[in-house]
């Protein structure tokens, strides 16, 4: 083959593919749909108690993104920590996949040792009255703090929190002036 026939040769096929038509890339992954329950996309800073047992009390701070909700247990209306020195707290996210997130608390074992948990935690409502959640609430722990191998499987259950309304803050009297004598 002559190189002016080689240069030619070489020039088609460059034309012919050049010419094709680009295969399209195949579309991105879908991202999954948004599965945050309406209502919970707005700020959910706030106090609540529970609706079953309002001595539950909760401190919800919301950044946009994560709800964390402090657990306290009033004693004739003076907050204590849930549970005799250990902290509960509730976080949740806005994801694709929901208000999701967990419960952390601490659980004791039959023997007495303390074992820090994490129960899976999602919001499957919010309103103006407040939210409600849909939690593990119950595990069977071995003495390690695993969950046990033999024994209940875990228990989701609904749990329903009432915004609290914010309490005013007590007033102090108006302050008597003595006209003296």
């Amino acid at each position: 083959m002559s190189r002016t026939r080689l240069w030619i040769a070489a020039g088609g096929l460059a034309t012919a593919l050049t010419a094709c038509p680009a295969r399209t890339p195949a579309p991105p992954p879908a991202v999954p749909t948004n599965q945050v329950p309406p209502g919970c996309e707005r700020n959910q800073t706030g106090e609540y108690q529970h609706a079953d047992n309002p001595s539950f009390r909760y401190q919800g701070a919301d950044d946009g993104s994560t709800l964390t909700l402090s657990v306290t247990r009033s004693q004739q209306e003076a907050p204590a920590p849930a549970d005799a020195g250990t902290a509960v707290s509730i976080v949740l996210e806005r994801t694709p996949e929901g208000f999701v997130g967990e419960t952390r608390a601490t659980a004791f074992t039959a023997a007495g040792t303390a074992c820090p948990v994490s129960f899976p935690t999602r919001a499957v409502g919010c309103d103006d009255q407040g939210l409600t959640l849909r939690s593990v609430s119950t595990m069977a722990l071995d003495e390690d703090c695993r969950p046990a191998a033999h024994g209940p499987q875990p228990e989701w259950k609904e749990q329903r929190l009432l915004k609290r309304e914010a309490q005013p803050a007590p007033d102090a009297g108006t302050p008597s002036v003595d006209a003296g004598d």
